[in-house]
């Protein structure tokens, strides 16, 4: 049986990214097509309960090399698991669920919580949120658009 014919969306290997239910307006991410996951930088990360249900509290640093505009983000806990990142070190992480814009799209996706400090994105999108109708291209960036002049900027450090 051939599958139907789907538009794909397309997406380059970094794009700008915007966390609507987090209040984050724009955040640049790694489209990875070798990580199974996404992740999201975050710190000071705490578990809290909200009408006896498991819900974390941490900051996030919208800005790449930066820790301006710290958004601080409350949200339930949808799962707590091992995750091996690419150099092989295994760590328990917090994993909520995110709206994220993506391609001019809306999707719902599975994020790990990790400190990205020291990575070159402070977001990194996975296959399993990609398998949502997004094909890449590695040769192309931000196809799904940019922030303003002044927005990118802001995200140098200038």
């Amino acid at each position: 049986m051939v599958e139907p014919t789907r538009v794909r969306t397309p997406v380059g290997w970094r794009e700008w990214v915007t966390l609507p239910g987090f209040g984050v307006p724009w955040i640049k991410a790694k489209v990875d097509t070798g990580a199974r996951s996404s992740s999201l930088h975050a710190f000071d990360i705490e578990h809290i309960v909200r009408d006896d249900e498991p819900w974390v509290r941490f900051s996030v640093h919208p800005w790449q090399r930066s820790d301006q505009d710290a958004v601080v983000v409350e949200c339930p806990i949808q799962d707590e698991r091992i995750v091996r990142s690419s150099s092989g070190h295994a760590e328990e992480r917090i994993v909520v669920l995110v709206d994220l814009v993506l391609g001019k799209r809306i999707i719902e996706a599975e994020v790990s919580l990790s400190n990205r400090d020291q990575m070159g994105f402070r977001m990194l999108i996975g296959r399993e949120a990609l398998r949502q109708g997004y094909v890449v291209d590695p040769g192309r960036s931000y196809l799904g658009g940019r922030p303003r002049l002044a927005m990118r900027r802001r995200n140098r450090g200038r």
